[in-house]
């Protein structure tokens, strides 16, 4: 690219290209290699004064990538990251030539950009199957369908321009969107416009025939003649070519035909658009080429950075155009399609079309995968041709609903308690899944959405990121293998939430609290003995005691993983447990947090006691020692206390020292004279302890076998060999964890086997015949004998 860029003519273009390429490589170089050093650099977030002495291009360039990855303590929101390539750097080249070009004299600059706006908008147009239409470039992708809204009114109302808002007051227009479009769409256009809220009509989508995702044409018609009829002017409608959740296609032609017949103008927006630019494209969406207007975002399907929206639309008079603001004499405005112009032709016809095609198969490869999978439902329009795939678990479990969320009427034998409750469990499990996806294959480019009947689902949209993110057909595999192995973690996890329900419900101690947000096998609350299970409010000691418990499970390093958190209704703390497998034994696991718990709470309430003993014997210990105190005076009298006159007394009649002290016995719980430790110049170790037994029920396991697992020694799996290895292991842990104490009691036990020797008699034996085998000395071989006896 370096020769390439010598043979231009223009010293500032080549040195601009040139400027651009090493820039983008050194932020890349430097964002590459703070990747493998595993660091990040750090940025200060408070704004400094400016330098007196100006800076070098590497110094500044260095503070943007400081800037741009943010500080070392930040945790990144999203692992995505966009793959510019050359066609990025392309794209971007055309800010810093816009703003080049727009220092030129005013006639080449006229020329130059109405030659970059014309060429734009007829590839566009060709491309895209959009005949004799006008372009309207803007970054804010709402911002086009304003524009045509004021078109729309411009061209309604002919006074509008002399009278304004009077016109409207007559006859208040209305513009019609449907329930399915992007979030916030109807409220930008009333504040862009000026408009009252009652201005606009949100048609419902199909509840009985056809896709729910759909508007309904038959509630349009509706709508536009109770409108007429109250003397208000249907003014636009917005349709949807791919919806922004689930990439359904409204019926375009049908409402042509509608907006025909009552004067509306039609708008059509989605992602589907794309598909335009194929040889084979759907009916649905082929339709939308005969529409009023349409907005396409061209660089997420085509993976190019910083390139602005497009809104086509066809209109015979340039001067109304002028007045919404379509059209403009800027030569700023116009430049606003150079990154564009210079993208599409790096690309081409050909490269243009075969990233949309990638996209669409993208899609395709995943749709036909997922139709082989259990337990996995796909919500897909036309199964053909529709490059947004959403797709959910679904588990059927005996006694529940088949699809709880799928229906909008609960079954007559279900409480609608119930029903809600089967879809909360539902959403949460699909929605950890979606998580699991989005770490395991980030360049799948999932997204979670929670849709109003349907539940959460995860979507699927090539075209908006797979030219961004990169993504290939080989990581579609990867994300239905990574499916596959999560679906028995996710159908154990349903299936052993009913026995751990009964299993918490069977110790006493512990409550079982129904959380429906929570996806993993259960939520557990242990109920202390000062809990006031009436109260909602936070509980200090119940929280010290689940954060003990905590604890205390996560050291058990065991599959299972364990958070502390409030309780559903409450401010209570509970232990959420999270996803399991099949081999989870839920009994040792319910027994140990119980066991483990009454433990910490027997701990605390130990050591609370402990304190209030020592802090009474101090007091005592401090009565005690005054009486001596005084007992000490009223011995040696008032003489002695007198500094010279005690010394003298004390010369001729010196007084036996006596040391009194107290010590605090923490095993009774008393107070002790400290007579003995002074006398024998050693401290008593008072009465030993009795050891405090542990109730937690130690459960043997085989060499590596985690907490909290089935024992396979029955398996079928195993052989004769390993089983008899395993059986010796388990045999030599239980000769192991009988402690010494076991040992003890086995050699001090006064039952002996007959004829079997005393211990005695054993040492004895032994003593004699270390004699016979000692070193030929008489007088140790004499003086041993006498000794036993």
């Amino acid at each position: 690219m370096d020769a390439s860029l010598e043979k231009i003519a223009d010293p500032t273009l080549a040195e601009m290209g040139k400027n651009l390429k090493e820039a983008m490589k050194m932020l890349e170089d430097n964002h590459r290699t703070e990747e493998e050093n595993g660091k990040k650099l750090l940025s200060g977030d408070i704004p400094g004064p400016l330098q007196d002495s100006g800076q070098d291009m590497v110094s500044i360039l260095q503070l943007v990538q400081n800037l741009m990855h943010g500080d070392e303590d930040e945790e990144p929101q999203d692992a995505r990251i966009q793959s510019i390539g050359e066609q990025g750097h392309i794209a971007l080249l055309g800010h810093s030539l816009g703003a080049y070009i727009s220092t030129l004299d005013k006639e080449k600059l006229r020329k130059l950009t109405t030659r970059i706006l014309s060429d734009t908008t007829l590839w566009l147009c060709r491309i895209f199957r959009y005949e004799n239409g006008c372009a309207y470039f803007h970054e804010e992708e709402r911002e086009g369908l304003a524009k045509i809204c004021r078109l729309a009114i411009h061209s309604h109302y002919e006074d509008f321009v002399v009278d304004g808002f009077n016109v409207l007051y007559n006859k208040k227009p209305v513009i019609y969107l449907s329930a399915a479009a992007r979030p916030g769409l109807g409220q930008y256009l009333c504040n862009q416009l000026g408009l009252p809220f009652p201005c606009l009509s949100r048609v419902p989508c199909n509840t009985m025939f056809g896709s729910q995702h759909q508007m309904d044409v038959a509630l349009l018609e509706k709508l536009i003649k109770d409108d007429i009829e109250r003397g208000k002017l249907p003014l636009l409608l917005v349709a949807n070519a791919g919806t922004a959740a689930v990439g359904h296609t409204d019926k375009i032609g049908r409402l042509k035909e509608l907006c025909e017949q009552y004067g509306i103008w039609l708008h059509v927006e989605g992602v589907n658009l794309a598909t335009l630019a194929l040889g084979y494209v759907s009916s649905s969406v082929l339709a939308a080429t005969k529409c009023d207007s349409m907005t396409l975002t061209p660089g997420p399907w085509l993976g190019l950075p910083a390139v602005p929206a497009v809104t086509l639309y066809k209109h015979d008079d340039p001067a109304l155009t002028l007045v919404a603001g379509l059209t403009s004499n800027k030569p700023a405005d116009k430049l606003r399609a150079l990154p564009l112009w210079l993208s599409l032709q790096y690309l081409g016809l050909d490269g243009t079309v075969d990233r949309i095609k990638h996209a669409c198969q993208l899609s395709q490869r995943l749709q036909e995968s997922l139709k082989k999978v259990d337990h996995i439902k796909i919500l897909v329009e036309d199964e053909l041709s529709s490059p947004v795939v959403v797709f959910r678990f679904l588990q059927e479990l005996p006694g529940s609903v088949s699809d709880p969320v799928l229906n909008a009427v609960p079954a007559p034998n279900m409480a609608p308690s119930t029903v809600s409750r089967e879809r909360h469990s539902c959403d949460a499990l699909n929605r950890w899944l979606g998580e699991q996806l989005k770490q395991l294959v980030p360049a799948s480019g999932l997204t979670i959405m929670d849709l109003e009947v349907e539940g959460v689902c995860l979507r699927f949209s090539p075209l908006m990121t797979a030219a961004v993110l990169g993504t290939r057909g080989e990581d579609m595999d990867q994300l239905v293998a990574c499916i596959q192995s999560q679906l028995p973690v996710l159908t154990c996890t349903l299936q052993l939430r009913e026995e751990f329900k009964k299993a918490v419900a069977g110790i006493a101690g512990l409550l079982y609290v129904d959380d429906p947000n929570w996806p993993g096998i259960g939520v557990v609350r242990y109920e202390h003995a000062n809990d006031d299970k009436n109260s909602l409010k936070l509980d200090p000691e119940g929280e010290k005691i689940h954060a003990g418990l905590l604890k205390k499970l996560n050291e058990l390093e065991s599959d299972l993983t364990f958070k502390i958190g409030p309780e559903y209704k409450s401010m209570k703390s509970c232990i959420y447990i999270g996803m399991a497998s099949d081999d989870t034994d839920v009994s040792e696991l319910v027994e140990t947090i119980a066991v483990t718990a009454r433990e910490i709470e027997e701990n605390s309430r130990l050591l609370e006691n402990m304190t209030e003993v020592v802090r009474k014997g101090i007091q005592e210990a401090q009565v005690q020692l005054q009486k001596a105190n005084e007992e000490r005076l009223l011995e040696e009298g008032v003489l002695r206390q007198i500094p010279v006159v005690g010394s003298v007394l004390n010369w001729f009649s010196p007084v036996q020292p006596l040391q009194k002290g107290r010590t605090f016995n923490l095993t009774a719980g008393s107070l002790e004279s400290t007579e003995h430790t002074y006398v024998s110049k050693v401290q008593g170790t008072g009465v030993t302890p009795p050891q405090t037994p542990s109730g937690t029920r130690t459960k043997q396991r085989l060499p590596g076998q985690k907490p909290f697992k089935r024992s396979l020694r029955g398996s079928d799996a195993l052989s004769e060999t390993s089983s008899v290895s395993h059986t010796e292991d388990l045999e030599k842990m239980e000769h192991l964890s009988s402690g010494p104490e076991q040992q003890a009691l086995e050699a001090n036990s006064p039952e002996q086997h007959p004829g079997a020797p005393t211990p005695q008699e054993a040492k004895q034996t032994g003593a004699f015949q270390n004699i016979a085998q000692g070193p030929e000395d008489d007088r140790p071989q004499v003086e041993e004998p006498e000794s036993l006896r």
